[in-house]
């Protein structure tokens, strides 16, 4: 049985660093439970468990270090015997949560959230994040990667998270419904959130001493909590993200015919 603060030895020869700390920590939050998709990091697709499939990709990217943080022992089987490094974490309701746990083990300039149901992921959408320049890491910090939403079936989805920006790309106000309303122009686009996050400490610190906001609860998007309270949540575009999250078994569906298209070129 797994602690609530194991760590493989694998791990722990991991994250044995020569000279300075490390500068870049990717985190990877996998949970079993999914109120629409139970054990859905361990969901065979072409013959690999999800969260290992989001890992491999991870590995590729410009980022110092990739850990998994679980709170569940069958992924933490998984992962050991796949020789994935990983942390087992307590019971947590949010990713970012989830995080903040890790960052108290973890010592980085920043943190950044892959997410264990993008199975679409690549290693330049990773790394694009790590293009923005975060002069201002002193202060709490968010950073959000986005793309344009190019149709109607996106669009109306409510579990895209769609993106109001000012004109510094930070984030106004983000929702399930469809913002902002073209009620006198159609000139303009609308974004969508990609699974990927960049935090510094202080934001997670901020994030998990911060009670729920109001309208994160309204719209179910934790990531409001920042937005309510004034914290500087920048947006990063992306173009081309071909990326699909999977909350559903349909969903799951979905992306193991794009891999397998893709894999047949």
């Amino acid at each position: 049985m797994f602690n609530s603060l194991f760590c493989s030895n694998l791990i722990l020869k991991f994250f044995q660093f020569k000279g300075s700390l490390m500068k870049t920590l990717g985190i990877i939050p996998a949970r079993f439970n999914s109120s629409r998709f139970v054990g859905k990091p361990l969901a065979q697709i072409c013959g690999k468990a999800m969260v290992i499939r989001v890992y491999e990709e991870a590995i590729k990217s410009k980022l110092d270090k990739i850990i998994v943080a679980t709170d569940d022992e069958r992924i933490a089987s998984v992962l050991k015997n796949a020789q994935i490094p990983f942390m087992m974490t307590k019971k947590h309701e949010s990713g970012i949560s989830r995080i903040w746990e890790v960052s108290n083990h973890f010592k980085a300039d920043l943190y950044v959230q892959i997410n264990g149901d993008e199975p679409l992921i690549k290693p330049r959408i990773i790394n694009k994040i790590l293009s923005f320049n975060k002069n201002s890491l002193k202060k709490e910090f968010v950073i959000n990667l986005i793309t344009k939403i190019k149709n109607p079936i996106e669009l109306s989805d409510p579990s895209n998270v769609k993106f109001v920006l000012n004109k510094a790309k930070e984030a106004l106000y983000m929702s399930r419904n469809i913002v902002p309303c073209g009620f006198k122009s159609l000139n303009f686009n609308y974004y969508k959130h990609l699974g990927v996050l960049g935090y510094n400490k202080k934001a997670l610190d901020f994030f998990h001493h911060q009670n729920p906001a109001n309208l994160e609860q309204i719209e179910g998007i934790e990531l409001l909590r920042f937005v309510e309270n004034r914290i500087v949540f920048h947006c990063v575009e992306i173009a081309n993200a071909k990326m699909l999250s999977v909350d559903t078994p349909k969903d799951l569906q979905i992306v193991e015919q794009l891999l397998k298209k893709e894999q047949n070129g």
